[in-house]
């Protein structure tokens, strides 16, 4: 049933600087999981949830969201588009979208996957409720997010990425269910900067007005490059289910000597080649090409890259248009990977090519490599760390 009264606001404008190289051609909401943008796997949640009504806050590179959602006739749902032209946090999103919001709303992530149900809920809290109210999950990691202290069901306080030891896992899960009011709290809450939903949000749960949606379901994060391999998996395993129509073509016909594994997901038009292995937890684009004896596992391989004869890519993405050479060999495996200040190690994370890099045969990329955009690597190289953009890669 279509529930037009509630408008679901998705923050999409964010340029997600922890997965470069993948984000200085697209807005981090569409990179590519499970062969589709992030962002589109929100919406058609939302969609499934029958709210009908969709503002997305663009910013960055919005074009490339622009064009892919149109008005969201393809997801049957009407698509209106707020623009956040400098990206100064969530609070500042939300803000943006008022002056199409006109009356209960919800606000979801455009980075953030859920289930269906939850945004039901949040819904129906959003039209019935009297006060402001957030999903809380629960986090392996909650350092790493907002951890949420309770009382009841009502919420106390919010503690954004705590340094010290935390004594609950209970995080912020990011769905929202607001009226009109909290553009008149965010406008009341002064920081300097950038200003985060979460400082409103604290202000509410101050005031005891902010309660919470309890939540075990799917909760699907995309926070650092390894994360994509995460959630690609999660995505293709998951049991079919019922999928909006496509004009791509099938499945492409496999030489008898090709093995794929049944968590596979490939897209139209993908050329394999003879004796190449697919194994499970990948992903390949459309028009991606896998040349003969390929070894590709846990992967996510973007629209018209190629993989070279007997090359291995485990533990990888691989973007648009790069291409690895002949025998080149991305391991994959436990890595420690540094980003910004932050060590994190013990990641299945075998490396990232930028789009329209070139691996060259028989190069090697040790764990957790990043070779940034239009990178040109010789032959037979040994790629460590980060390669910045454009760079060349020369042997000796």
């Amino acid at each position: 049933m279509s529930d037009d009264s509630v408008t679901a606001v998705i923050l999409a404008a964010g340029e997600g600087r922890r997965l470069e190289p993948l984000t200085n051609r697209r807005p981090k909401p569409m990179v590519s999981v499970a062969n589709r943008p992030l962002l589109e796997h929100v919406v058609e949640a939302v969609a499934a949830a029958g709210v009908d009504r969709i503002a997305l806050v663009v910013g960055y590179r919005q074009e490339r969201i622009r064009n892919h959602f149109g008005d969201g006739d393809d997801w049957g749902v009407t698509i209106e588009y707020v623009e956040q032209s400098t990206q100064l946090g969530t609070g500042h999103a939300v803000l943006q979208a008022e002056p199409v919001v006109d009356g209960p709303f919800i606000v979801l992530n455009g980075d953030r996957i859920v289930d269906p149900a939850v945004v039901s809920r949040v819904r129906d809290r959003a039209r019935d409720g009297d006060h402001p109210a957030m999903t809380v999950t629960t986090a392996e990691h909650p350092r790493e997010y907002g951890v949420v202290s309770l009382d009841g069901d009502r919420v106390t306080g919010i503690d954004e990425k705590p340094e010290g030891p935390v004594e609950t896992n209970r995080i912020n899960a990011g769905v929202y269910a607001f009226s009109p009011a909290v553009f008149d709290a965010i406008r009341e809450t002064h920081a300097p900067g950038e200003l985060a939903i979460t400082a409103t949000l604290n202000e509410l749960a101050s005031a005891g007005d902010l309660t919470a949606v309890r939540y075990n379901g799917r909760w699907l994060d995309v926070s650092n490059l390894w994360d994509l391999l995460t959630v690609n998996a999660a995505l293709i395993g998951e049991p079919e289910r019922t999928e909006p129509e496509r004009t791509e073509p099938a499945d492409p016909a496999l030489d008898e000597s090709v093995t794929v594994a049944d968590d596979v997901a490939l897209a139209g038009n993908v050329r394999v080649g003879p004796n190449v292995t697919i194994g499970g937890s990948t992903a390949i684009g459309s028009n991606a090409t896998i040349e003969a004896s390929a070894v590709v596992e846990n992967a996510v391989i973007f629209p018209d890259a190629v993989i070279g004869a007997g090359a291995v890519v485990r533990d990888a993405i691989v973007a648009g248009n790069a291409r690895i050479g002949p025998n080149a060999t991305i391991a994959g495996g436990p890595a420690t990977v540094v980003v910004g200040d932050a060590v994190h190690r013990d990641v299945d994370f075998g490396g990232v090519v930028g789009d329209n890099a070139t691996v060259g045969g028989g190069a090697t990329l040790t764990d957790g490599a990043v070779v940034g955009d239009d990178v040109r690597a010789d032959a037979g190289v040994v790629i460590d760390g980060r390669i910045e953009s454009d760079a060349v890669v020369r042997r000796g």
